[in-house]
């Protein structure tokens, strides 16, 4: 899309704290642990180019991301570092990834052999990370035979340079550790079996790193803690406490396009799903589900000015209605997120309102939506 420079919609984004985030990790991190910072799908919203730069200067060893493409916009925007690609890449594509320097995902043996077709072709290498399916039912190895085959097929060849080995939790932001154990156990029973020899061989991800300790693994991939919000962040259960405070990173404000009264009898937006018992003051905001504020939060509060204001009737693809207790002028400031964990609009209220996480919310706010940095 677009970026609406000529709309008053902006997300904000304080890299001050993504920085001291990133830095708090470093100092947690076990003995002889680095640290690859999770860049996937703009960084959560985030913009992954300016948080790849912070991580980078912060000391991170490399970046994840989810697909060839964000590995290649931070190749083409000078990040030198190792960069792991989480996601499956089609083999054909292999070459583009050993030209560049980044390392690819293997779920599984017939995925060797056809990206060494067309790796042969160039004589080229590519540094790969074997991924293993220790629970997650997602990709990667999970029976020992294709593993044991895989490993013999890397021996000796010169296409590949086997840079790790990996699985991912399903549950590590649970207070129930049986299945989080359950998946250790798995994974170590894969890496008994290895004949290769990773460089790196990890399994941390963001909860485990700050939910627990003493787990083996040479890098933690440190992703949603980054941007301050708590991996075990869901509707239904109290969040789990961090090993470190976690400081939300972004904001989404907008103002008042429009502000006028109507009257009893008269609906708002698609439907009338709002229809007014009296005289009702009403305020536009210029933001609506194309830029990924969804429907489902009509009724949400959010802030106009100083006070709190109830998104009334059903969200627009641009534009969406708040019920008013006075007039305030056009040019009033909406901020329909706040950075500040104990606002009532704070990312994990909008989350719980819609029965997500906040993962989602922070993801939906698309690039129609500039970013604005700054360090606070």
């Amino acid at each position: 899309m677009v970026p609406g420079y000529h709309r008053p919609a902006v997300v904000k984004v304080n890299l001050g704290a993504i920085r001291r985030n990133l830095e708090n990790e470093m100092k947690h991190l076990e003995p002889g642990q680095k640290m690859l910072a999770v860049v996937k799908a703009n960084a959560y919203g985030h913009g992954a180019v300016e948080v790849a730069k912070v991580a980078d200067e912060v000391g991170a060893a490399g970046f994840c991301v989810a697909i060839l493409d964000e590995a290649l916009q931070l190749r083409h925007n000078d990040i030198v570092k190792p960069i792991l690609v989480l996601g499956v890449v089609s083999p054909e594509y292999a070459p583009i990834a050993a030209v560049n320097g980044v390392s690819l995902t293997v779920p599984n043996l017939e995925w060797l052999k056809e990206a060494e077709k067309y790796l042969e072709k160039d004589n080229l290498q590519l540094k790969i990370h074997l991924g293993i399916d220790s629970g997650m039912g997602r990709i990667g190895f999970n029976e020992d035979e294709d593993f044991i085959a895989a490993n013999k097929f890397l021996e000796n060849n010169d296409n590949f340079f086997v840079e790790g080995m990996f699985a991912h939790f399903a549950s590590a932001d649970s207070s129930d550790e049986s299945y989080f154990e359950r998946q250790i156990k798995k994974f170590r029973h894969m890496e008994s079996l290895l004949t290769v020899k990773p460089k790196w061989i990890h399994i941390d991800n963001t909860a485990a790193s700050i939910f627990h300790s003493g787990i083996k693994s040479d890098l933690v991939r440190f992703g949603i803690g980054i941007y301050g919000l708590n991996p075990s962040s869901t509707p239904d259960t109290p969040d789990l406490k961090p090993a470190f405070k976690l400081e939300p990173a972004l904001s989404f404000e907008s103002e008042l396009t429009h502000v006028k009264t109507i009257h009893k009898g008269d609906g708002v937006s698609y439907g009338s799903t709002f229809v007014a018992d009296e005289d009702t003051i009403i305020g536009t905001v210029p933001v609506g589900y194309a830029d990924g504020w969804i429907r489902k939060f009509q009724g949400f509060k959010v802030k106009v000015g100083d006070k709190y204001c109830t998104i009334v009737g059903r969200i627009c693809m641009d534009q969406f209605m708040v019920k008013m207790p006075e007039k305030m002028p056009v040019g009033t400031k909406v901020e329909i997120i706040s950075a500040d964990p104990t606002a009532p609009n704070n990312i994990k209220a909008a989350a719980d309102y819609v029965d997500t996480i906040h993962y989602e919310v922070a993801c939906l706010l698309n690039d129609r939506l500039p970013r604005v940095y700054y360090e606070k």
